[in-house]
């Protein structure tokens, strides 16, 4: 059984509680607009930490991840990267990929908008975990926690992050 914290868009926002929330958490994942190597760094140097590159960072964070990262953990099959879409709406630079070798969870940021949605069609689950940053329209800051267990996903908590 592994814990997840998952953000996205933190656009170089650094927020302390961001280790409070991952405190349970056995691993970080971003999925893109990281904004400053210092968040990536400070994330790391808590748990072991995954990331996408966003449309917004710069090459230093480029050169440290990757656009797509496909991996497996608990026995799920994760693919995450920052522009991606949603059920129904995948973005184009990853649908194929997506219909012909979906993973059981995609993962993905950039909408500043929180979806956790079943896509029934790909048998997979999608988790965008909104933006933990302050810059974007947003007006709630999100975070989400969750568990793999061979392969199953469970205990999904969305954290609000008041400003």
């Amino acid at each position: 059984m592994t814990k997840i914290g998952l953000l996205s868009d933190t656009h170089g926002y650094w927020d302390e509680r961001y280790l409070q929330y991952f405190e349970p958490c056995d691993q970080i994942w971003h999925a893109g607009d990281i904004g400053s190597l210092t968040i990536a760094e400070r994330l790391n140097s808590f748990r072991p930490f995954k990331a996408v590159y966003g449309n917004i960072d710069g090459q230093d964070i480029r050169k440290l991840f990757p656009e797509i990262n496909r991996f497996t953990i608990d026995e799920a099959d994760v693919l995450m990267k920052h522009i991606g879409g949603y059920p129904g709406k995948y973005d184009i630079s990853i649908r194929n990929i997506l219909q012909e070798n979906p993973p059981t969870l995609f993962i993905s940021g950039h909408s500043h908008i929180l979806k956790v949605m079943y896509d029934k069609k790909l048998n997979l689950l999608h988790i965008n975990p909104g933006a933990a940053g302050k810059y974007g329209y947003h007006t709630i800051r999100t975070l989400i926690r969750f568990t793999i267990d061979k392969g199953n996903f469970s205990q999904l908590e969305v954290i609000e992050l008041s400003n």
